[in-house]
């Protein structure tokens, strides 16, 4: 199972933390601190999960959701935000967000649901690689 995650995260504090926590854990983690970045780093990268958050510079954090949906990835998509009201909440689910944590949540919270996400999540395979089994 792929274990990358990607955070896309402004605040250094935050990813760092976040960075550090989902480490202790197994994960192998990579960060990007602005939508444009993060989108980017989804397409070279293939994480198999990301932590979005909603507050961003340039592009928000639904709009890089909305981006991804639209594209057809699939990945589990886990939105942070500081927005906690109930109509945030179902934007982000609308554009197609697995799970909306408000801030400040705890990284013991974060490890939880991206645990029981990655679980669920699919195996992604890649192209080349299951050329190479079947041989194609």
């Amino acid at each position: 199972m792929d274990k990358k995650i990607l955070v896309i995260e402004d605040d250094p504090a935050a990813s760092k933390l976040m960075q550090y926590a989902l480490t202790q854990h197994g994960y192998e983690v990579l960060i990007a601190s602005n939508g444009s970045d993060g989108l980017r780093k989804v397409r070279e990268e293939g994480p198999a999960l990301v932590i979005l958050d909603v507050m961003l510079p340039g592009m928000d954090g639904f709009e890089v959701c909305h981006r991804l949906r639209t594209e057809g990835d699939g990945l589990p998509i886990v939105m942070l935000s500081e927005k906690a009201r109930e109509a945030d909440r179902m934007t982000g689910f609308k554009l197609g967000a697995n799970e909306y944590l408000v801030k400040p949540v705890s990284p013991s919270t974060v490890i939880s649901v991206v645990d029981d996400l990655m679980a669920l999540s699919p195996v992604r395979v890649e192209p080349t690689r299951l050329e190479k089994h079947v041989g194609y």
